[in-house]
């Protein structure tokens, strides 16, 4: 079973491949880019449901794949303060989609700020950490779980969500 992810990232590279050997054997992973045909720093829930969709759409076509899956991560505007929002979209040959959706968690004012100011997550962490390309390692959830949950393990739990469709196929008829 060849199994396309909408990115080169590792970190959601590993997280699908730790998610499908859960589910299936034998699967062939490729990692490819895909437009998400979105802004570089999605703000909504629906915009950041939408990047992942069309990541998993583009991928899916590029690669001749069984599976095409997108993983998008975002921002949300709450009553709270601004929050993460994060969504995987599966999608199979047939045209079949399946979502899994959340891993919200409170930005700090000072990353919150800078996005409103235009700014992108990604390298706002960078900034902030002095690192480069932090979205490939721990990425924010990392940093403001005190280290509790990686972007890996978050992105992970997102895939296996979106998996239901398939995994339990007889209560999605």
């Amino acid at each position: 079973m060849k199994v396309a992810i909408g990115s080169t990232n590792p970190v959601k590279i590993n997280a699908v491949k730790y998610a499908f050997k859960k589910a299936y054997k034998n699967c062939e992973f490729v990692g490819l880019e895909a437009e998400s045909e979105i802004s570089d720093q999605p703000i909504g829930e629906e915009v950041t449901r939408k990047g992942a969709f069309n990541r998993a759409k583009n991928v899916l076509k590029k690669a001749k794949a069984d599976f095409g899956i997108g993983l998008e991560g975002g921002v949300m505007e709450t009553e709270f303060g601004m929050m993460t929002s994060a969504w995987c979209c599966i999608i199979d040959k047939k045209g079949k989609a399946s979502y899994g959706g959340g891993m919200n968690f409170h930005l700090p004012e000072i990353v919150a700020e800078k996005i409103r100011n235009g700014g992108e997550l990604g390298p706002i962490m960078d900034e902030l950490l002095n690192e480069k390309d932090w979205k490939k390692k721990g990425g924010a959830i990392e940093i403001f779980t005190g280290g509790l949950l990686s972007r890996t393990k978050a992105y992970q739990r997102l895939v296996e969500m979106a998996l239901t469709k398939f995994v339990a196929s007889q209560w999605y008829r």
